[in-house]
């Protein structure tokens, strides 16, 4: 079968397609790795910020080299390992993989197979796990948001800050979405945001407290860091929670933890991928909901880029770069 591998950390223009062996189900081959239960022929494969990272060894997570990147895919179920009960062959599917899915097959954890119904296309079940199980399970779980609450989400056009516009309007919250430029703002919009802030030319700061009566935002929903966590931190009403999700405005910044004292406000570091491994079954009953939100009509996923496998390079290079909006996906 075919693979995008990368055998040095050398950064994404290192990346090679060729030919690898078939993955076939058995122990992980990596010490502490899930468990590979499901083997997946693939159809479509969601491209991440982390993909862009991992290639170059700076993720936290580094595999043995040589590995082809790509934490997320949607295709067919062509063999499961005995006692496997939560999926069968033949089955339509979405799953999430430590890396692997940048391939014409995959193998997986059952727990981390997701079952997709016939109205969903390959295109939009490949970039939904990650996108929306980020946002739902940070909004939801970690940062508690409520019905009447004001959410900011910055990168409000980006993979996982549409899903968080879409979640957002779903729970009942007014949303605040920034992002740069009117072209990815006018996405936001028409994925739910009721006010929108372009971060190149307006003052953040003061156009959420403008917004929200000169009391601040209950939730800040932050992918990217930087500026826009320090203007974050100042216009965070008391009692307010933060979700750090990221940082892919390239810095990482420093917590005044002055502020967060005397405004009563929360900083909450948030992995998916950490919540993931260590609640499983949270996570799944995560997904079965998103899933019928999708069915309902209340989600719309966004793919702005489609690549073949044979371009895994442009397909990163557009997501680095920030020359795409929703999410990016590789076809088979």
């Amino acid at each position: 079968m075919r693979a995008v591998v990368c055998e040095s950390f050398d950064g994404l223009e290192k990346l090679i397609l060729r030919d690898v062996d078939q993955p076939t189900l058995g122990p992980a081959s990596i010490p502490g790795a899930p468990d590979r239960d499901v083997r997946i022929r693939v159809h479509a494969a969601g491209i991440n910020f982390a993909d862009t990272l991992i290639v170059q060894g700076k993720y936290q997570l580094k595999p043995q080299l040589p590995f082809s990147p790509g934490m997320e895919v949607a295709g067919e179920v062509v063999e499961v390992a005995d006692g496997v009960e939560s999926v069968r062959v033949g089955q339509r599917v979405m799953a999430n993989i430590l890396f692997g899915g940048y391939a014409e097959q995959v193998v997986a954890p059952a727990n981390c197979v997701y079952p997709i119904p016939d109205s969903m296309d390959w295109a939009s079940a490949a970039g939904f796990p990650i996108a929306y199980g980020t946002s739902y399970v940070g909004l939801v779980e970690r940062a508690g948001l409520r019905k009447g609450e004001f959410l900011v989400v910055h990168g409000a056009a980006g993979g996982v800050g549409l899903t968080a516009v879409e979640i957002g309007k779903k729970l009942g919250a007014t949303v605040i979405a920034t992002a740069g430029g009117a072209e990815k703002l006018e996405i936001a919009r028409q994925h739910g945001a009721d006010h929108l802030i372009d971060y190149t030319s307006d003052n953040v700061r003061d156009r959420v407290k403008e917004l929200t009566g000169g009391l601040g935002a209950h939730v800040i929903y932050d992918p990217v860091g930087g500026d826009l966590f320090n203007a974050s931190v100042r216009c965070t009403r008391p009692g307010g929670r933060m979700l750090i999700i990221g940082f892919a405005g390239g810095q990482v910044q420093e917590i005044p933890a002055n502020l967060l004292l005397v405004k009563n406000i929360a900083a909450i570091g948030y992995t998916f991928e950490g919540l993931r491994v260590l609640y499983p079954e949270m996570v799944r009953r995560s997904m079965q909901e998103l899933v019928q939100w999708y069915e309902a009509g209340d989600l719309k996923p966004h793919v702005s880029h489609t690549f073949a496998l044979d371009d895994a390079q442009a397909a990163l290079t557009t997501l680095r770069d920030r020359k795409s909006t929703g999410k990016v996906v590789l076809t088979m």
